[in-house]
């Protein structure tokens, strides 16, 4: 039994990797399994071969293993409720937390280990909730902050923590702004953004005026984010080309924390929350 898990994680891991859906595809790519030889519980390491073969499905069991570890170690799932028609998270204070336009966080959630990190802001010393973030996240904000100041990156943070009440006011406006439908494109419906979590961070640099727009993509900044944020537990939330999956546009200056460990499984496999959550819970089920 332990064995036929294994082989199946294995599947997950090669599937996810290949950006394939078929499943001839993904039999294909492990043609070289013969499943005969799980039978009778024989070990798989003494069943495969050295060659290309054998450092694929390697590489491919010890991701497996590793995510199988994070799983047992961290708490990666929605707790959910429906509240007047509202897929509502029970367990907002989940590091983890999956908030999008399907689950959002319930009206009432204040984070109550809010701190103010010790970078620079895009407003100054204005000490106003959205300079805000969850204790942890902060430390680890600061961490980053001060390496890329070390590399002679200027970064500046914009937008932290949102209350349910600031995602009121702000949606409400830009519904008046540009209509409703364009609204829900551009901004969370109240209880659906990650700001209200206390974990995201806006960010930005004085190359494109501390302002919050595609340009900064293009920027060093954005670019040593890109492959720096996950040594210090920040993901790129809304990559390009993962819109179908997010459910949001391209947003090169909102980071979200989610610790190093799996902050490191998402670089390494350009995944989104969504699909790391996704196959965890297909590893779960198994």
């Amino acid at each position: 039994m332990i064995i036929l898990k294994k082989v199946w994680l294995l599947c997950l891991v090669v599937l996810f990797l290949s950006s394939c859906s078929p499943v001839d595809s993904l039999m294909d790519k492990l043609s070289f399994l013969n499943p005969s030889e799980y039978k009778g519980g024989e070990s798989s390491s003494d069943s495969i071969q050295d060659g290309p073969a054998s450092s694929k499905i390697n590489s491919a069991d010890k991701q497996a293993t590793e995510l199988e570890e994070t799983l047992l170690e961290e708490t990666v799932f929605n707790e959910i409720q429906t509240v007047n028609g509202r897929e509502v998270i029970q367990n907002a204070s989940n590091l983890f937390a999956l908030v999008n336009k399907d689950f959002g966080l319930p009206a009432e959630y204040f984070p109550d280990d809010l701190v103010r990190p010790d970078v620079s802001f895009s407003f100054g010393n204005e000490d106003v909730e959205k300079s805000k973030l969850r204790k942890e996240a902060a430390n680890a904000l600061e961490e980053m902050f001060n390496e890329a100041k070390q590399k002679g990156i200027m970064l500046f943070a914009v937008s932290g923590f949102r209350s349910y009440n600031r995602q009121e006011t702000l949606f409400t406006a830009e519904v008046q702004k540009i209509g409703e439908e364009m609204a829900i494109e551009a901004v969370a419906k109240p209880g659906n953004s990650e700001h209200q979590t206390g974990l995201a961070m806006d960010i930005s640099s004085p190359i494109v005026g501390l302002s919050l727009t595609e340009q900064f993509g293009e920027t060093l900044e954005s670019k040593w984010l890109e492959k720096n944020a996950h040594k210090f537990g920040f993901i790129l939330r809304y990559p390009k080309g993962k819109e179908h999956v997010t459910g949001y546009m391209y947003e090169p200056w909102h980071y979200r924390y989610v610790g190093q460990r799996i902050a490191k499984e998402l670089y390494r496999n350009d995944w989104t929350l969504e699909e790391y959550v996704e196959i965890a819970q297909k590893i779960k089920d198994v």
